[in-house]
């Protein structure tokens, strides 16, 4: 697994220019100097603004030569990038930004760009023709649309999938940079809210976060993201997770959709999560990005006003009337390879061969949206369903009765909000979908109109808005005679069990609407991003791999040049290292130090002016055999339990009771979990029993250890032992054996002996370290009294959240650091000087 830490995070950092300052707030190219301000223009006194950023515009334009540029503009309010307006703190500035509707791409110019940026609040994003094409058709929805749909590309002629073109991401990639140019003319970093939908700008953040590193961004994915197993086939992977890094608030619809996220952020960058008071957090280099989980709900104000015109009751009074004496069931998808248009009329077919009773009586009306791609998949899903509903339509259909009944032709919102109404019961079978508001919307207008309130839905288990609809009827697509009893089912189902199932969704829908969800989003935005004025922040990486180090005031890189100076005015000094992941890195397999290690460490021991120890979980006889070179070195073994001064001197015990019958339990039950998780083992130490998981899979080993852990505690509870997780290990320690004890005796003893340390460096990398770090931070706690002059310095191995106040990026920073602590004393030559190139703060 790959380390959390950058491996050459200096040799990154040297070659990276410095970040620019925060940007003042620019008259954008758009606009000409003097021109009125924008309605969307940051207000200096009210609430910040929030930035929309989406593909396309909410705007409608239709051709007319009496408007401005020939073209008609008005507000496209079913779009979920104008909805979430209803969510947002009333007076607050909204500026949205995207590409232009397709119809008036060709009228492309700043002028354009100015009138819609002054009447509609909308910043249009120009993208050549060919660069959109190959961009959205192209890139976006034949490749990444199916691979989030669990389609892989298996071959090139795989219905609805291409396989990955270099070319094709790399246009992917410009029109990305396109939207990020644009928001650069335009954006307030420091001010703005910035809410990037959906991934079609997936690569966005990262973008956004090289001009701006402290810019607030937020992303919602609106499709599903497939598990780990699907997503690491993508050979740009880790660009486009460290993309979503980049944003400082990650949503989702579904749990399954965050859980498939958190693994392959586990599974592909080695980078863990925690849950605290209900939220999920990713840390990532300093930075906690924040995982939400809430799916869009539907504009009920809105659809409201549709239901209630009276245009909709004269509908769903002609639709009753047509459909007399049936059973009406309906079906509202685009032409879409996953939407499962044909499976859903195959169920039909099942149901009408099954219960002949409902011949002549049941009616599927499908209203068919338009494709929202080209190509052959869409064409192919055309000529399916309308080859199997020709097929049902003439072995069942008679006179005045067509089992299916398709409506390709443009339908209002108004038709559909009445065949929603008259509806029966609402079909959704979708083999993967995002989310699909089509069942909410139904709800709301069955209790909205003149119909009965009740419903039945009859939804897809791959569809998002399935564990939200617990009163449907879930049905798994891929089984048509599942579908078709599921129909059955709904269709002879007694009212009063309708009306429950009905007022159960209609709870939820109607006080979980697009309101809720963009307010809910937008307070967890600004809640993710609290902390960014109290950092420094830093640039590293190039490229996608770009990522912003993010460290508090007061927790800083430790550098040779602040710490030799310190050191060489100091007599008595003491340095107390960590083994694993401090001066041996974790993913070695050769765990014995290398000849640089003793090297450095015999340098260090030289001067008698050094005490020296390594403090480690391992057990004696290894740490004797490996460091046996080292003659003055110390080592603390086993968490402390055994200690010596040096390699001639006698180990020491803690002087606990050597009682160690709790073995006989601890072991079967770890022997149980080592048989049932591949990749495990359990070491045994004269004090102490690991298990360890470092080789197992990740979620499931770690999975494992907690119930490990919870096993082991129900089972010693009456033992004189403590249980501790680590870092991919569950051990099971005597009680009052740790690291921060072996330090006190440590310090202890050398304020005894009358040489109380004035200098003492204390580098670790784990859980176990911050009792080191504690016990130096806070010696008086323990009754250990330092000289008030004394020169303390906690370090941490890696950027984390840690008792320590310093930190080093790898173990290869750690080695450097006892170098030029082992060349200190020495005056024979001048401090060498390195050429390092420094970075400002944005704080």
């Amino acid at each position: 697994m790959p380390s959390l830490s950058c491996h050459n995070l200096l040799d990154l950092a040297d070659e990276v220019p410095p970040l620019p300052p925060p940007s003042p707030l620019r008259l954008p190219r758009v606009m000409a100097a003097g021109s009125p301000s924008s309605p969307a223009s940051p207000s200096p006194t009210g609430p910040p603004r929030r930035v929309i950023v989406s593909h396309r515009l909410p705007l409608r334009a239709t051709p007319d030569p009496s408007a401005p540029f020939g073209l008609s503009f008005t507000v496209d309010s079913t779009t979920v990038a104008y909805q979430l307006r209803s969510g947002l703190p009333p007076s607050t500035p909204i500026l949205h930004v995207g590409t232009l509707p397709e119809t008036a791409s060709a009228a492309a110019s700043d002028e354009l760009a100015t009138y819609l940026l002054t009447h509609f609040s909308c910043l249009p994003v120009f993208l050549p023709a060919d660069l959109h094409r190959r961009f959205y058709h192209g890139f976006c929805k034949h490749y990444m649309w199916p691979l989030l749909h669990y389609l892989l590309p298996l071959t090139p002629s795989t219905l609805g999938g291409l396989p990955f073109d270099r070319a094709l991401y790399h246009s992917f990639l410009s029109a990305n940079r396109a939207f990020a140019d644009r928001l650069t003319e335009l954006l307030a970093p420091d001010d703005d809210l910035v809410w990037i939908h959906d991934y079609h700008l997936l690569a966005l953040p990262t973008f956004l976060r090289k001009r701006f590193p402290r810019a607030r961004l937020g992303f919602f994915l609106h499709s599903p993201f497939p598990s780990s197993e699907i997503f690491r086939t993508i050979p740009v992977r880790d660009d486009l997770l460290r993309a979503l890094l980049n944003a400082d608030l990650v949503g989702f619809h579904t749990f399954d959709y965050a859980r498939h996220f958190l693994s392959a952020c586990s599974r592909l960058l080695g980078l863990d999560y925690q849950s605290k008071r209900g939220y999920i957090g990713i840390e990532y280099y300093g930075r906690t990005v924040t995982v939400k989980i809430l799916p869009v709900g539907i504009d009920m104000g809105q659809l409201r006003s549709v239901v209630s015109a009276p245009e909709t009751a004269d509908l769903v009074r002609q639709i009753t009337n047509a459909y007399r004496n049936q059973r009406l069931m309906v079906g509202v998808d685009d032409v879409d390879l996953f939407k499962g248009i044909g499976l859903k009329f195959l169920g039909m077919e099942q149901l009408l061969v099954d219960h002949p009773e409902l011949r002549g009586r049941a009616v599927l009306v499908q209203i068919v949206n338009p494709a929202r791609s080209e190509g052959r998949d869409v064409q192919e899903v055309q000529e399916e369903a309308g080859a199997i509903s020709a097929r049902v339509n003439a072995t069942f259909g008679t006179p005045g009765y067509t089992p299916i009944v398709m409506i390709n032709r443009p339908v209002s919102v108004h038709e559909k909000a009445a065949y929603y109404a008259a509806a029966d019961c609402c079909v959704v079978s979708a083999v993967r979908d995002g989310l699909n508001r089509i069942p909410y919307i139904y709800t709301v207008c069955r209790q909205e109109s003149s119909a009965p309130k009740r419903s039945v839905i009859v939804l897809s288990e791959f569809v998002g808005c399935s564990p939200s609809l617990s009163g449907a009827i879930r049905v798994n697509p891929w089984s048509v005679e599942s579908v078709a009893e599921a129909m059955n089912s709904a269709l002879v189902m007694s009212e009063p069990e309708q009306r429950l199932r009905h007022e159960k969704h209609y709870k939820y829908v109607s006080t979980h609407d697009v309101a809720y969800w963009a307010r809910s989003f937008d307070q967890d935005l600004q809640r993710a991003c609290k902390d960014h004025f109290s950092r420094r922040h830093w640039g590293i990486g190039f490229g996608m791999s770009f990522k912003v180090v993010a460290l508090g005031p007061n927790f800083r890189r430790l550098s040779v040049e602040h710490i030799v100076p310190l050191f060489r005015k100091t007599d008595n000094r003491l340095i107390l290292l960590d083994y694993d992941g401090t001066v041996m890195p974790e993913s070695s397999i050769d765990k014995a130090p290398s000849g640089e290690v003793i090297s450095v460490l015999n340098r260090l021991c030289e001067d008698p002016k050094n005490r020296v120890f390594i403090v480690s979980g391992r057990g004696k006889d290894e740490l004797s055999k490996w460091f046996a070179p080292c003659e003055k070195l110390g080592i603390a073994a086993e968490h402390g339990y055994f200690t010596r001064w040096s390699r001639d001197s006698p180990w020491e015990t803690c002087g606990l009771v050597a009682d160690f019958d709790w073995k006989k339990t601890a072991e079967p039950v770890m022997s149980l979990y080592t048989e049932a998780t591949d990749g495990s083992y359990i070491e045994h130490k004269e004090s102490a029993i690991v298990w360890h998981h470092h080789d197992a899979d990740p979620d499931f080993g770690s999975c494992q250890a907690k119930e490990l852990l919870d096993h082991l505690e129900s089972v010693l509870a009456n033992e004189p032992v403590v249980v501790k997780r680590g870092q991919h290990i569950v051990e099971v320690n005597p009680q009052g054996i740790s690291k921060g004890v072996v330090v006190e005796r440590i310090l202890s003893s050398m304020v005894r002996s009358g040489k109380p340390p004035d200098f003492v460096l204390c580098i670790g990398d784990d859980r176990s370290d911050e009792d080191m770090f504690e016990s130096i931070v806070c010696p008086a706690n323990n009754g250990v009294k330092l000289p008030p002059t004394s020169e303390v310095f906690a370090c941490t191995v890696g950027k984390k959240p840690s008792m320590a106040k310093y930190y080093l990026d790898d173990t290869v920073d750690v080695i450097k650091m006892l170098q030029g602590l082992a060349n200190a004393p020495s005056q024979q030559r001048p401090w060498p000087v390195q050429l390092r190139v420094t970075f400002e703060s944005t704080a």
